[in-house]
């Protein structure tokens, strides 16, 4: 995961991207990574700016909670917040 953070006093909201490549699987299962990536972001309160979230071949197999957690983690190590 990467963060670039928004300008101090911007109100705008974050934005976020997946990166979830072929190792992952095929197409179907590439989609359906990336759609439960952005149910997780979506959960999460991110700080604004532009956040590029990776997913491996083990996200193809994480259940929410996991994916919820290193999510969360990754989030927090760089932003300083509780996702």
């Amino acid at each position: 995961m990467a963060w670039l953070a928004d300008p101090p006093g911007s109100q705008a909201p974050p934005r976020v991207a997946f990166a979830v490549g072929r190792r992952v699987g095929g197409a179907v299962e590439r989609n359906r990574v990336r759609r439960r990536l952005r149910a997780v972001a979506r959960d999460a309160a991110l700080p604004g700016g532009a956040w590029l979230v990776g997913a491996g071949p083990g996200a193809a197999t994480a259940s929410h909670a996991e994916l919820s957690s290193w999510f969360g983690a990754a989030a927090a190590a760089l932003a300083g917040v509780a996702a």
